[in-house]
Protein backbone atom coordinates (compact mmCIF):
# COMPACT_ATOMS: atom_id res chain seq x y z
CA UNK A 1 0.00 0.00 0.00
CA UNK A 2 3.15 2.27 0.74
CA UNK A 3 1.97 5.97 0.93
CA UNK A 4 -1.02 5.60 -0.26
CA UNK A 5 -2.63 5.46 3.17
CA UNK A 6 -2.16 7.05 6.80
CA UNK A 7 0.31 4.86 7.70
CA UNK A 8 1.42 6.72 11.10
CA UNK A 9 0.03 5.90 14.58
CA UNK A 10 -2.21 8.05 16.55
CA UNK A 11 -1.51 9.93 19.37
CA UNK A 12 -3.10 6.60 21.43
CA UNK A 13 -0.60 4.73 20.00
CA UNK A 14 -2.73 2.29 17.66
CA UNK A 15 -2.41 1.84 13.80
CA UNK A 16 -4.47 4.22 11.76
CA UNK A 17 -5.07 4.37 8.13
CA UNK A 18 -6.98 6.71 5.75
CA UNK A 19 -8.83 6.05 2.49
CA UNK A 20 -10.05 9.13 0.30
CA UNK A 21 -11.75 9.59 -3.04
CA UNK A 22 -10.22 7.04 -5.88
CA UNK A 23 -7.83 5.36 -2.99
CA UNK A 24 -11.59 4.41 -1.29
CA UNK A 25 -12.05 1.09 -2.57
CA UNK A 26 -13.24 -2.73 -1.55
CA UNK A 27 -9.75 -3.80 -2.52
CA UNK A 28 -7.72 -1.38 -0.45
CA UNK A 29 -10.25 -2.32 2.81
CA UNK A 30 -9.37 -5.97 2.56
CA UNK A 31 -5.26 -5.64 2.28
CA UNK A 32 -5.54 -2.82 5.10
CA UNK A 33 -7.11 -6.00 6.92
CA UNK A 34 -4.58 -8.66 5.83
CA UNK A 35 -1.96 -6.30 6.01
CA UNK A 36 -2.57 -4.70 9.53
CA UNK A 37 -3.52 -7.84 11.47
CA UNK A 38 0.57 -8.80 11.56
CA UNK A 39 1.19 -5.15 12.66
CA UNK A 40 -0.83 -4.97 15.85
CA UNK A 41 -4.35 -4.71 14.23
CA UNK A 42 -5.28 -1.71 12.93
CA UNK A 43 -7.10 0.82 15.35
CA UNK A 44 -8.30 3.53 13.55
CA UNK A 45 -9.96 3.68 9.95
CA UNK A 46 -11.34 6.51 8.30
CA UNK A 47 -13.29 6.27 4.57
CA UNK A 48 -14.00 9.72 3.18
CA UNK A 49 -15.96 10.08 -0.19
CA UNK A 50 -15.58 7.19 -3.10
CA UNK A 51 -15.97 7.05 -6.33
CA UNK A 52 -18.91 5.99 -7.02
CA UNK A 53 -18.52 3.21 -10.18
CA UNK A 54 -15.73 1.18 -7.99
CA UNK A 55 -15.86 2.52 -4.70
CA UNK A 56 -16.57 1.37 -1.28
CA UNK A 57 -19.25 -1.30 -0.54
CA UNK A 58 -20.72 -3.46 1.91
CA UNK A 59 -17.89 -6.05 0.92
CA UNK A 60 -15.43 -4.38 1.86
CA UNK A 61 -16.72 -3.14 5.51
CA UNK A 62 -17.27 -7.16 6.04
CA UNK A 63 -13.49 -7.44 5.30
CA UNK A 64 -12.40 -4.87 8.03
CA UNK A 65 -14.98 -6.63 10.29
CA UNK A 66 -13.57 -9.67 10.12
CA UNK A 67 -9.85 -8.89 9.68
CA UNK A 68 -9.80 -5.88 12.34
CA UNK A 69 -11.61 -6.61 15.60
CA UNK A 70 -9.26 -4.40 17.64
CA UNK A 71 -10.60 -1.20 15.63
CA UNK A 72 -11.38 1.49 18.05
CA UNK A 73 -12.21 4.34 16.32
CA UNK A 74 -14.10 4.13 12.62
CA UNK A 75 -15.32 7.42 10.32
CA UNK A 76 -17.73 7.36 7.33
CA UNK A 77 -17.65 11.05 5.95
CA UNK A 78 -19.65 11.10 2.43
CA UNK A 79 -19.87 7.76 1.42
CA UNK A 80 -23.31 6.56 -0.36
CA UNK A 81 -22.46 3.22 -1.68
CA UNK A 82 -22.54 1.38 1.52
CA UNK A 83 -25.75 1.03 3.77
CA UNK A 84 -26.66 -0.60 6.96
CA UNK A 85 -25.73 -4.16 6.37
CA UNK A 86 -21.87 -3.25 6.04
CA UNK A 87 -22.02 -1.33 9.16
CA UNK A 88 -24.03 -3.78 10.82
CA UNK A 89 -20.75 -6.43 10.21
CA UNK A 90 -18.51 -3.60 11.78
CA UNK A 91 -20.53 -3.68 14.76
CA UNK A 92 -20.89 -7.40 14.82
CA UNK A 93 -17.01 -8.22 14.66
CA UNK A 94 -15.68 -4.51 16.51
CA UNK A 95 -16.41 -5.34 19.66
CA UNK A 96 -13.86 -2.64 20.81
CA UNK A 97 -15.46 0.50 19.50
CA UNK A 98 -15.30 3.45 20.69
CA UNK A 99 -15.10 6.28 18.36
CA UNK A 100 -17.76 6.35 15.44
CA UNK A 101 -18.37 9.36 13.34
CA UNK A 102 -21.25 9.07 10.52
CA UNK A 103 -20.93 11.89 7.86
CA UNK A 104 -23.67 12.04 4.65
CA UNK A 105 -24.19 8.62 4.55
CA UNK A 106 -27.91 8.49 3.42
CA UNK A 107 -28.33 4.69 3.17
CA UNK A 108 -27.41 4.35 6.89
CA UNK A 109 -30.64 3.96 9.14
CA UNK A 110 -31.63 3.35 13.42
CA UNK A 111 -30.52 -0.23 12.34
CA UNK A 112 -26.48 0.71 12.68
CA UNK A 113 -27.28 2.60 15.59
CA UNK A 114 -29.04 -0.53 17.45
CA UNK A 115 -26.42 -2.92 16.16
CA UNK A 116 -23.90 -0.85 17.51
CA UNK A 117 -25.69 -0.51 20.77
CA UNK A 118 -25.82 -3.98 21.51
CA UNK A 119 -22.22 -5.24 20.11
CA UNK A 120 -20.10 -2.04 21.35
CA UNK A 121 -20.32 -1.63 24.84
CA UNK A 122 -17.01 0.46 24.91
CA UNK A 123 -18.86 3.24 22.59
CA UNK A 124 -17.61 6.81 24.24
CA UNK A 125 -17.81 9.67 21.35
CA UNK A 126 -20.75 9.49 18.66
CA UNK A 127 -20.86 11.96 15.46
CA UNK A 128 -24.30 12.21 13.46
CA UNK A 129 -24.34 14.24 10.53
CA UNK A 130 -26.21 14.71 7.40
CA UNK A 131 -27.81 11.35 7.55
CA UNK A 132 -31.53 11.87 7.19
CA UNK A 133 -32.58 7.91 8.12
CA UNK A 134 -30.83 8.28 11.59
CA UNK A 135 -33.43 9.12 13.84
CA UNK A 136 -35.11 8.68 17.63
CA UNK A 137 -34.76 5.02 17.84
CA UNK A 138 -31.44 4.70 17.28
CA UNK A 139 -30.09 7.61 19.63
CA UNK A 140 -32.20 5.45 22.41
CA UNK A 141 -30.84 2.23 22.29
CA UNK A 142 -27.55 4.15 22.46
CA UNK A 143 -28.45 5.70 24.90
CA UNK A 144 -29.57 3.20 27.19
CA UNK A 145 -26.81 0.62 26.15
CA UNK A 146 -23.96 2.64 25.68
CA UNK A 147 -22.82 3.36 29.69
CA UNK A 148 -19.34 4.82 28.53
CA UNK A 149 -20.80 7.34 26.10
CA UNK A 150 -18.95 10.57 26.99
CA UNK A 151 -19.63 12.58 23.86
CA UNK A 152 -22.28 13.34 21.00
CA UNK A 153 -22.69 15.49 18.29
CA UNK A 154 -25.84 15.22 15.71
CA UNK A 155 -26.02 17.82 12.80
CA UNK A 156 -28.41 18.07 10.37
CA UNK A 157 -30.44 14.88 10.69
CA UNK A 158 -34.08 15.74 9.89
CA UNK A 159 -34.81 12.05 11.45
CA UNK A 160 -34.23 13.19 15.23
CA UNK A 161 -36.19 15.12 17.19
CA UNK A 162 -36.75 15.77 20.92
CA UNK A 163 -38.01 12.35 21.64
CA UNK A 164 -34.10 10.47 20.26
CA UNK A 165 -32.52 13.18 22.33
CA UNK A 166 -34.17 13.49 25.24
CA UNK A 167 -34.45 9.50 25.38
CA UNK A 168 -30.19 9.72 25.22
CA UNK A 169 -29.50 12.57 27.26
CA UNK A 170 -31.40 11.01 30.26
CA UNK A 171 -30.03 7.75 29.98
CA UNK A 172 -26.45 8.90 29.35
CA UNK A 173 -26.67 11.54 32.33
CA UNK A 174 -24.09 10.26 34.66
CA UNK A 175 -21.55 9.88 31.79
CA UNK A 176 -21.85 12.66 28.98
CA UNK A 177 -19.64 15.35 29.30
CA UNK A 178 -20.11 16.88 25.48
CA UNK A 179 -23.06 17.39 23.87
CA UNK A 180 -23.66 19.26 20.69
CA UNK A 181 -27.06 20.08 18.31
CA UNK A 182 -27.16 21.70 15.14
CA UNK A 183 -29.65 22.37 12.66
CA UNK A 184 -32.37 19.94 14.54
CA UNK A 185 -36.01 20.79 14.50
CA UNK A 186 -35.83 19.69 18.44
CA UNK A 187 -38.44 22.04 20.61
CA UNK A 188 -37.58 23.70 24.01
CA UNK A 189 -38.01 20.15 25.63
CA UNK A 190 -34.57 18.66 24.66
CA UNK A 191 -33.07 22.33 26.37
CA UNK A 192 -34.97 21.11 29.52
CA UNK A 193 -33.89 17.41 29.91
CA UNK A 194 -30.38 18.82 29.09
CA UNK A 195 -30.91 21.53 31.69
CA UNK A 196 -32.42 18.83 34.54
CA UNK A 197 -29.99 15.84 33.51
CA UNK A 198 -26.60 17.48 31.81
CA UNK A 199 -25.38 16.43 35.63
CA UNK A 200 -21.84 15.50 34.03
CA UNK A 201 -22.31 17.85 30.90
CA UNK A 202 -19.00 20.19 30.41
CA UNK A 203 -19.14 21.43 26.81
CA UNK A 204 -22.20 22.71 24.99
CA UNK A 205 -22.96 23.72 21.86
CA UNK A 206 -26.66 24.49 20.63
CA UNK A 207 -26.63 25.88 16.93
CA UNK A 208 -29.23 26.78 14.80
CA UNK A 209 -32.34 25.20 16.64
CA UNK A 210 -35.23 27.14 14.83
CA UNK A 211 -37.98 25.61 17.19
CA UNK A 212 -36.25 26.37 20.44
CA UNK A 213 -38.06 29.53 22.08
CA UNK A 214 -36.75 31.87 25.38
CA UNK A 215 -39.02 28.97 27.79
CA UNK A 216 -36.48 26.46 26.66
CA UNK A 217 -33.25 28.91 27.50
CA UNK A 218 -34.86 29.87 30.60
CA UNK A 219 -36.05 26.39 31.84
CA UNK A 220 -32.30 24.79 30.81
CA UNK A 221 -30.61 27.77 33.06
CA UNK A 222 -32.95 26.99 35.87
CA UNK A 223 -32.76 23.10 35.37
CA UNK A 224 -29.76 23.01 38.12
CA UNK A 225 -28.32 20.14 35.97
CA UNK A 226 -25.62 22.69 34.53
CA UNK A 227 -23.25 23.25 37.96
CA UNK A 228 -20.23 21.61 35.95
CA UNK A 229 -20.39 23.07 32.35
CA UNK A 230 -17.53 24.79 31.43
CA UNK A 231 -18.03 26.17 28.05
CA UNK A 232 -20.84 27.04 25.76
CA UNK A 233 -21.42 27.85 22.44
CA UNK A 234 -24.88 28.84 20.99
CA UNK A 235 -25.12 29.95 17.80
CA UNK A 236 -27.92 31.22 15.74
CA UNK A 237 -30.74 30.91 18.01
CA UNK A 238 -33.32 33.30 17.81
CA UNK A 239 -34.69 31.86 20.74
CA UNK A 240 -31.93 33.59 22.81
CA UNK A 241 -33.11 36.77 23.97
CA UNK A 242 -32.17 38.06 27.90
CA UNK A 243 -34.40 36.85 29.75
CA UNK A 244 -32.93 33.25 28.28
CA UNK A 245 -29.32 34.75 29.18
CA UNK A 246 -29.80 35.74 32.30
CA UNK A 247 -31.15 32.08 33.16
CA UNK A 248 -28.01 30.56 32.09
CA UNK A 249 -25.99 32.66 34.31
CA UNK A 250 -27.51 32.25 37.23
CA UNK A 251 -27.43 28.24 36.54
CA UNK A 252 -24.33 28.08 35.13
CA UNK A 253 -22.14 29.30 37.53
CA UNK A 254 -18.86 27.61 36.48
CA UNK A 255 -18.55 28.49 32.64
CA UNK A 256 -15.46 29.99 31.87
CA UNK A 257 -15.89 29.89 27.99
CA UNK A 258 -18.94 31.43 26.47
CA UNK A 259 -19.20 31.84 22.56
CA UNK A 260 -22.38 33.73 21.28
CA UNK A 261 -22.84 33.67 17.39
CA UNK A 262 -25.73 35.40 15.75
CA UNK A 263 -27.83 35.96 18.52
CA UNK A 264 -30.33 38.91 16.75
CA UNK A 265 -32.57 39.59 20.15
CA UNK A 266 -29.94 39.58 22.47
CA UNK A 267 -28.99 42.89 23.80
CA UNK A 268 -27.08 44.69 26.56
CA UNK A 269 -29.58 44.17 29.29
CA UNK A 270 -28.73 40.22 28.94
CA UNK A 271 -24.62 40.88 28.34
CA UNK A 272 -24.84 42.66 31.34
CA UNK A 273 -27.28 40.36 33.40
CA UNK A 274 -25.19 37.22 32.60
CA UNK A 275 -21.76 38.47 33.71
CA UNK A 276 -23.63 39.71 36.95
CA UNK A 277 -23.78 36.48 37.73
CA UNK A 278 -21.84 34.34 35.34
CA UNK A 279 -18.09 34.90 37.57
CA UNK A 280 -16.05 32.71 36.34
CA UNK A 281 -16.26 33.47 32.68
CA UNK A 282 -12.69 33.72 31.81
CA UNK A 283 -13.05 34.04 27.59
CA UNK A 284 -16.31 35.51 25.79
CA UNK A 285 -16.70 35.42 22.17
CA UNK A 286 -19.34 37.94 20.99
CA UNK A 287 -20.24 37.42 16.88
CA UNK A 288 -23.18 39.43 14.90
CA UNK A 289 -24.90 40.17 18.15
CA UNK A 290 -25.64 43.55 16.42
CA UNK A 291 -27.37 45.03 19.49
CA UNK A 292 -24.70 44.80 21.66
CA UNK A 293 -23.37 48.38 22.17
CA UNK A 294 -20.79 50.30 24.16
CA UNK A 295 -23.01 49.89 27.33
CA UNK A 296 -22.75 46.07 26.99
CA UNK A 297 -19.05 45.82 26.30
CA UNK A 298 -17.99 47.62 29.28
CA UNK A 299 -20.36 46.28 31.33
CA UNK A 300 -17.98 42.77 30.32
CA UNK A 301 -15.11 44.68 32.21
CA UNK A 302 -17.12 46.25 35.29
CA UNK A 303 -18.60 42.57 36.08
CA UNK A 304 -15.61 39.82 35.14
CA UNK A 305 -12.62 42.14 35.30
CA UNK A 306 -11.35 39.63 38.11
CA UNK A 307 -11.24 36.65 36.01
CA UNK A 308 -11.62 37.77 32.60
CA UNK A 309 -8.63 36.66 29.93
CA UNK A 310 -10.27 36.49 26.40
CA UNK A 311 -12.32 38.91 24.57
CA UNK A 312 -12.94 38.67 20.91
CA UNK A 313 -15.35 41.18 18.99
CA UNK A 314 -16.38 40.35 15.42
CA UNK A 315 -18.70 41.68 13.05
CA UNK A 316 -20.95 43.21 15.85
CA UNK A 317 -22.49 46.56 13.89
CA UNK A 318 -24.02 47.69 17.34
CA UNK A 319 -20.56 49.07 18.92
CA UNK A 320 -20.40 52.42 18.31
CA UNK A 321 -18.44 55.39 20.01
CA UNK A 322 -20.87 57.51 22.29
CA UNK A 323 -20.46 60.14 24.76
CA UNK A 324 -21.78 57.87 27.34
CA UNK A 325 -21.35 57.96 30.73
CA UNK A 326 -19.52 54.73 32.54
CA UNK A 327 -18.84 54.03 35.93
CA UNK A 328 -15.48 53.85 37.14
CA UNK A 329 -13.72 50.31 36.58
CA UNK A 330 -10.67 48.92 38.12
CA UNK A 331 -8.32 47.16 35.50
CA UNK A 332 -8.37 43.94 34.25
CA UNK A 333 -4.90 42.25 35.48
CA UNK A 334 -6.14 38.66 33.89
CA UNK A 335 -7.01 40.31 30.95
CA UNK A 336 -4.33 39.09 28.20
CA UNK A 337 -6.07 38.45 24.71
CA UNK A 338 -8.45 40.97 22.97
CA UNK A 339 -9.93 40.37 19.19
CA UNK A 340 -11.56 43.01 17.84
CA UNK A 341 -12.39 41.80 13.99
CA UNK A 342 -14.82 44.21 11.32
CA UNK A 343 -16.45 46.18 13.96
CA UNK A 344 -17.23 49.24 11.62
CA UNK A 345 -18.70 51.57 14.32
CA UNK A 346 -15.42 51.22 16.76
CA UNK A 347 -13.87 54.28 17.23
CA UNK A 348 -10.54 55.75 18.77
CA UNK A 349 -12.88 56.58 21.77
CA UNK A 350 -13.47 52.96 22.70
CA UNK A 351 -10.01 51.74 22.39
CA UNK A 352 -8.79 54.59 24.26
CA UNK A 353 -10.90 53.46 27.33
CA UNK A 354 -10.30 50.13 26.75
CA UNK A 355 -6.33 50.69 27.00
CA UNK A 356 -7.31 51.92 30.71
CA UNK A 357 -8.48 48.54 31.59
CA UNK A 358 -6.16 46.16 29.59
CA UNK A 359 -2.64 46.62 31.32
CA UNK A 360 -1.32 43.20 30.85
CA UNK A 361 -2.59 42.44 27.10
CA UNK A 362 -0.02 40.17 25.10
CA UNK A 363 -2.45 38.99 22.34
CA UNK A 364 -4.07 41.87 19.81
CA UNK A 365 -6.05 41.91 16.80
CA UNK A 366 -7.96 45.04 15.64
CA UNK A 367 -8.47 43.79 11.67
CA UNK A 368 -10.82 45.72 9.43
CA UNK A 369 -11.07 48.67 11.55
CA UNK A 370 -11.09 51.40 8.97
CA UNK A 371 -12.50 54.37 11.19
CA UNK A 372 -9.80 54.04 13.54
CA UNK A 373 -6.68 56.53 13.57
CA UNK A 374 -2.80 56.69 15.00
CA UNK A 375 -4.85 58.60 17.86
CA UNK A 376 -6.94 55.43 18.77
CA UNK A 377 -4.38 52.68 18.84
CA UNK A 378 -1.63 54.43 20.67
CA UNK A 379 -3.13 54.02 23.60
CA UNK A 380 -4.27 50.52 23.86
CA UNK A 381 -1.03 49.64 22.28
CA UNK A 382 1.05 51.32 24.77
CA UNK A 383 -0.59 50.38 27.96
CA UNK A 384 0.90 46.73 28.14
CA UNK A 385 3.09 46.84 31.19
CA UNK A 386 4.34 42.74 29.80
CA UNK A 387 5.22 43.01 26.35
CA UNK A 388 3.05 42.48 23.74
CA UNK A 389 3.64 39.28 21.52
CA UNK A 390 0.87 38.78 18.84
CA UNK A 391 0.11 42.35 17.09
CA UNK A 392 -2.56 42.19 14.26
CA UNK A 393 -3.85 45.01 12.92
CA UNK A 394 -5.00 43.49 9.32
CA UNK A 395 -7.01 46.15 6.93
CA UNK A 396 -6.82 49.22 9.19
CA UNK A 397 -6.17 51.49 6.43
CA UNK A 398 -5.51 54.26 8.65
CA UNK A 399 -2.48 52.81 10.48
CA UNK A 400 0.74 54.52 10.12
CA UNK A 401 4.57 54.23 11.00
CA UNK A 402 3.38 56.38 13.97
CA UNK A 403 1.88 53.20 15.52
CA UNK A 404 4.37 50.94 14.48
CA UNK A 405 7.75 52.09 15.83
CA UNK A 406 6.25 52.73 19.12
CA UNK A 407 5.36 49.39 18.97
CA UNK A 408 8.55 47.83 17.90
CA UNK A 409 10.40 50.06 20.17
CA UNK A 410 8.35 48.91 23.46
CA UNK A 411 7.70 45.44 22.28
CA UNK A 412 10.46 44.39 19.65
CA UNK A 413 12.15 41.71 22.57
CA UNK A 414 8.33 40.07 23.31
CA UNK A 415 6.87 40.63 19.74
CA UNK A 416 6.46 37.02 17.50
CA UNK A 417 3.74 37.53 15.06
CA UNK A 418 3.10 41.03 13.41
CA UNK A 419 0.76 41.54 10.61
CA UNK A 420 0.23 45.07 8.74
CA UNK A 421 -1.61 43.58 6.15
CA UNK A 422 -3.59 46.28 4.21
CA UNK A 423 -1.87 48.63 5.90
CA UNK A 424 -0.51 50.76 2.75
CA UNK A 425 0.62 53.93 5.07
CA UNK A 426 3.01 51.95 6.52
CA UNK A 427 6.94 52.46 5.10
CA UNK A 428 10.44 50.93 5.05
CA UNK A 429 10.79 53.25 8.18
CA UNK A 430 8.75 50.31 10.10
CA UNK A 431 10.70 48.23 8.31
CA UNK A 432 14.00 49.28 9.81
CA UNK A 433 12.82 49.38 13.19
CA UNK A 434 11.69 45.94 12.98
CA UNK A 435 14.81 44.87 11.61
CA UNK A 436 16.80 46.77 14.97
CA UNK A 437 14.33 45.72 17.63
CA UNK A 438 12.40 42.12 17.00
CA UNK A 439 15.14 39.31 17.15
CA UNK A 440 11.97 37.10 18.63
CA UNK A 441 9.55 37.14 15.72
CA UNK A 442 8.54 34.59 14.01
CA UNK A 443 5.69 35.46 11.34
CA UNK A 444 5.98 38.86 9.65
CA UNK A 445 2.65 40.29 7.24
CA UNK A 446 3.59 43.47 5.44
CA UNK A 447 1.22 42.87 2.42
CA UNK A 448 0.24 45.76 0.23
CA UNK A 449 1.72 48.11 2.44
CA UNK A 450 4.04 51.16 0.84
CA UNK A 451 7.67 49.03 1.67
CA UNK A 452 10.01 49.32 -1.01
CA UNK A 453 13.28 47.23 -1.51
CA UNK A 454 14.84 49.36 0.95
CA UNK A 455 12.96 47.85 3.51
CA UNK A 456 14.00 44.56 2.57
CA UNK A 457 17.02 44.73 2.87
CA UNK A 458 16.97 46.78 6.19
CA UNK A 459 15.26 43.40 7.35
CA UNK A 460 17.99 41.03 5.45
CA UNK A 461 20.84 43.22 7.63
CA UNK A 462 18.86 42.73 11.22
CA UNK A 463 19.15 40.14 13.19
CA UNK A 464 15.78 38.45 12.42
CA UNK A 465 17.12 34.94 13.42
CA UNK A 466 13.53 33.67 14.47
CA UNK A 467 11.91 34.87 11.50
CA UNK A 468 9.76 31.57 9.66
CA UNK A 469 7.36 33.39 7.59
CA UNK A 470 7.29 36.50 5.36
CA UNK A 471 4.34 37.96 3.58
CA UNK A 472 4.81 40.27 1.36
CA UNK A 473 2.35 39.81 -1.03
CA UNK A 474 1.27 43.18 -3.50
CA UNK A 475 3.95 45.02 -2.08
CA UNK A 476 4.52 46.58 -5.69
CA UNK A 477 6.91 48.28 -5.16
CA UNK A 478 9.31 45.17 -4.47
CA UNK A 479 11.29 44.34 -7.40
CA UNK A 480 13.97 41.98 -8.16
CA UNK A 481 17.03 44.55 -6.46
CA UNK A 482 15.57 42.64 -3.35
CA UNK A 483 16.66 39.08 -4.96
CA UNK A 484 19.98 39.30 -2.64
CA UNK A 485 17.97 40.39 0.47
CA UNK A 486 15.40 37.44 0.10
CA UNK A 487 17.93 34.82 -0.68
CA UNK A 488 19.88 35.64 2.38
CA UNK A 489 16.31 35.64 4.31
CA UNK A 490 14.74 32.46 2.84
CA UNK A 491 18.04 30.80 4.30
CA UNK A 492 15.96 30.11 7.54
CA UNK A 493 12.67 30.85 6.24
CA UNK A 494 9.38 28.30 6.06
CA UNK A 495 7.51 30.35 3.72
CA UNK A 496 7.34 33.51 1.74
CA UNK A 497 4.72 34.84 0.10
CA UNK A 498 5.26 37.53 -3.07
CA UNK A 499 1.98 37.03 -5.07
CA UNK A 500 1.37 40.28 -6.84
CA UNK A 501 4.66 41.10 -6.54
CA UNK A 502 4.32 42.75 -10.16
CA UNK A 503 7.70 44.40 -9.94
CA UNK A 504 8.94 40.66 -9.73
CA UNK A 505 9.43 38.69 -12.96
CA UNK A 506 8.32 34.68 -13.56
CA UNK A 507 11.93 34.32 -14.45
CA UNK A 508 13.07 36.25 -10.68
CA UNK A 509 10.63 33.69 -9.04
CA UNK A 510 12.02 30.96 -10.80
CA UNK A 511 15.86 31.98 -9.59
CA UNK A 512 14.31 32.37 -6.22
CA UNK A 513 13.23 28.66 -6.16
CA UNK A 514 16.55 26.87 -6.82
CA UNK A 515 18.30 29.34 -3.79
CA UNK A 516 15.01 28.31 -1.71
CA UNK A 517 14.32 24.78 -1.81
CA UNK A 518 13.39 24.45 1.48
CA UNK A 519 11.37 27.50 1.57
CA UNK A 520 7.50 27.46 0.87
CA UNK A 521 7.12 30.50 -2.19
CA UNK A 522 3.91 31.55 -3.04
CA UNK A 523 3.72 33.93 -6.22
Amino acid sequence: MGGDDDEGFSNKGYLSRTLEGKKATDVRLAAIAVGTASRGGLGKLTIRGCNSGRGVTNVGLKAIAHGCPSLKAFSVLDVATVDDEGLIEIASGCHKLEKLDLCKCPNISDKTLIAVSKNCPNLAELSIESCPNIGNTGLQAIGKLCPKLRSISIKGCSGVGDQGVCGLISSASYVLSKVKLESLMVSDLSLAMIGHYGFQVTDLVLSCLPNVSEKGFWVMGNGHGLQKLNSITIEGCQGLTDIGIGAIGKGCPNVKNFQLRKCAFLSDKGLVSFTRDALSIESLQLQECHRITQIGLFGIFFHCASKLKVLNLISCYGIKDLNTDLPAMSPCESFWSLTIRDCPGFGNANLALLGKLCPQLRHVELSGLERVTDEGFLPLLECSETGLTTVNLRGCINVTDRVVLPIVNSHGWSLQVLCLDGCRRVTDASMMAIAGNCPMLYDLDVSKCAITDAGIAAIARGNQISLEVLSLAGCTSVSEKSMPALKKLGQSLAGLNIKHCSAISSRGVSKLQEHLWTCDILY
